[in-house]
């Protein structure tokens, strides 16, 4: 694999067609690994040799973690589902998908896959073990595998969202319901629950019985116990707001709007004006162009009224910026975060604006924030 610099990281290469990314903050987890690990090692009487075992092991866990999400990424192929990408990061990694249609079990099956790689490279070490008789390092570097891998996988099928495992409580949850939104936020609570207990059991229990507290595995225990709380926390929200995708719909977000000709003086404007109303000013194909700003035309002067272009007190609309005002729901979300700017004329079946759609709107309406912050007037 050749590396090569990206947003995601250093590009390895592809393996099955799949390209692997390797995060710079995997590199804070290897420097942490050969610091804590490496020291224990050297006094082993490994000397010096102790810190490359340590960084030799990180390599090995960052090894576990890819065929963790190749597992992931195969089995999904088999359903048809494209992956973009993998990422190897500081928390181990992900898969991300470029499309797919999850259906319960399906998705479960794409879950447990990584796990169950991981439980097959742990017995594939252990038969090594055995057969081999390894000592000195390769004892020790063939023991942390095999348990390491062992670790992940009992942890990774632990039943809460962002662990793998939380998505066989999506499914049960959704198949009762017939709704994946209520399964997903089960899931992500589970999620929450399982970092309490956690906490409780590996850091409240021990000092509550006196038996004493390991900075360095308190610290790590935080840390993930952080990191699992953040994915379930995100977890739900996106459940959340996937519910209310049907809610999204051009006609019934936008505020009211009509359009003008581009040769429509100001003084003409007001004239066609009503309370509440947008301008989009329309270009000579007929398609919009831009937005009357208000305070614009507050600004011009009484007497300049009737010789100033509506085009002079516009604000130009993004390239393509207006939509039907039957969209709705995921393909309007998808069309519109492919557009620049940030409002949208809507239109109907003949072309004409009928409305103003603004962005800040459909983040309040899938946030669940109220409808009016995202309204006209609100700066």
């Amino acid at each position: 694999m050749s590396s090569v610099a990206s947003r995601d990281g250093l590009r390895l290469g592809r393996l099955w067609g799949v390209p692997i990314y390797l995060a710079y903050s995997w590199f804070i987890i290897a420097a942490f690994t050969v610091a804590t690990v490496g020291p224990l090692l050297a006094q082993q009487g490994m000397g010096a040799g102790a810190y490359l075992a340590a960084f030799t092991y990180a390599v090995l866990l960052l090894l576990s973690v890819l065929v963790h999400e190749l597992a992931h990424a195969l089995t999904a192929r088999i359903f048809g589902w494209s992956s973009e990408k993998i990422v190897l990061n500081l928390w181990g990694g992900h898969t991300q998908f470029t499309e797919f249609k999850a259906t319960p079990w399906r998705s479960v099956l794409v879950a447990f896959a990584g796990p169950a790689a991981n439980f097959v490279l742990a017995g594939l070490g252990w038969i090594a073990m055995a057969v081999t008789h390894p000592v000195g390092v390769g004892d020790f570097l063939l023991w942390i595998f095999t348990w390491t891998n062992f670790v992940i996988a009992i942890f990774n099928v632990l039943p809460g969202l962002p662990l793998d495992g939380g998505r066989l409580v999506e499914t049960i949850v959704w198949t009762a319901t017939g709704n994946r939104e209520k399964g997903t936020i089960a899931a992500g609570w589970t999620g929450r629950i399982l970092v309490i207990l956690i906490v409780l059991y590996f850091i409240v229990r021990p000092y509550l019985l006196g038996e004493g507290l390991d900075f360095k595995f308190a610290v790590i225990t935080l840390l993930v116990a952080g990191f699992l709380w953040m994915g379930a926390s995100e977890a739900i929200k996106v459940a959340r707001m996937r519910g209310r995708l049907p809610e999204i719909r051009a006609a019934q977000l936008a505020e009211p709007a009509q359009g003008v000709p581009e040769n429509l003086s100001v003084a003409q404007l007001f004239s066609a004006a009503r309370p509440g109303t947008a301008f989009i000013v329309i270009a000579p194909d007929g398609s919009p162009q831009s937005i009357v700003d208000p305070s614009a035309v507050a600004a011009v002067p009484a007497d300049l009224l009737p010789t100033t272009p509506v085009t002079a007190v516009s604000v130009p609309l993004a390239a393509g910026a207006y939509v039907p005002d039957h969209a709705e729901g995921k393909e309007l979300i998808d069309y519109l975060s492919a557009l620049d700017g940030n409002q949208y004329a809507v239109v109907d079946a003949h072309g004409r604006v009928t409305g103003l759609l603004r962005q800040s709107t459909i983040v309040a309406a899938l946030t669940g924030r109220p409808r009016g912050l995202g309204r006209a007037g609100s700066r």
